[in-house]
């Protein structure tokens, strides 16, 4: 196993598309698995690369890029530590939807498919749990659809604050990162946080968004439709 993964284990084991797996699995994964430390500005992959796999964020942020009518380039999500994200050939894939790039340095954790197919010579259920993590991908992308079309301008705030999290209390995005993802401007963004801070459901840090209440988000997200 790559040394660099130990201090990562339980958050690896956590995941929520690996948690409910078998040990002997998770482990088969961990060893398989590389650690790639990324500079600032550096991709960790790129949109229509063809090599497919798994990578999962341990430190850092990435931010997520597709391409865009007009040659533009969008940001679409971003994802910080536990997040992950990818593909395999296996299922129908194709080359990468999307461009990721570290935000400062990040240390990833990459599975790419040839030491997924060598696990799965061993424990055929890694394909059930890449389907896991395909599913979940889906999901996130039919709730920001689903939220674009039924929530006012502050509830598509809240909502994308609480899918952001990842469960846990700091969001992986600052300010502006937030108003570009949800096409807002900064000021208005800035704003409605400001608003949500002063009612306690967030506070505000440098370069930072803590989740204080997601009771809080949620009311918002629901009185607001």
């Amino acid at each position: 196993m790559d040394p660099q993964i130990g201090p990562y284990r339980e958050m690896f084991d956590r995941s929520g598309w690996l948690a409910e797996h078998p040990q002997g699995l998770r482990q088969a994964l961990l060893a398989a698995a590389r650690t790639r430390w990324l500079a600032q500005g550096e991709w960790a992959h790129g949109e229509g690369d063809e090599a497919a796999g798994l990578l999962m964020v341990l430190e850092g942020r990435l931010r997520l890029f597709a391409q865009a009518p007009g040659d533009r380039e969008a940001l679409i999500g971003m994802m910080g530590p536990g997040a992950a994200i990818g593909q395999s050939p296996a299922f129908g894939g194709g080359p990468r939807l999307v461009t990721a790039v570290s935000v400062g340095r990040s240390l990833v954790l990459v599975l790419t498919d040839s030491a997924l197919r060598r696990v799965a010579e061993t424990w055929p259920g890694v394909w059930q749990v890449v389907a896991q993590l395909i599913y979940r991908q889906l999901q996130f992308n039919v709730q920001v659809a689903a939220e674009r079309v039924a929530l006012p301008p502050r509830a598509q705030l809240a909502s994308r604050l609480v899918m952001l999290a990842l469960g846990g209390e700091v969001v992986a995005a600052n300010q502006s990162d937030l108003a570009e993802m949800l096409g807002f401007s900064r000021k208005a963004v800035n704003g409605w946080l400001g608003e949500l801070e002063a009612m306690g459901a967030v506070k505000l840090g440098y370069g930072r968004i803590e989740i204080v209440s997601r009771r809080l988000l949620e009311r918002v997200m629901a009185e607001e439709r």
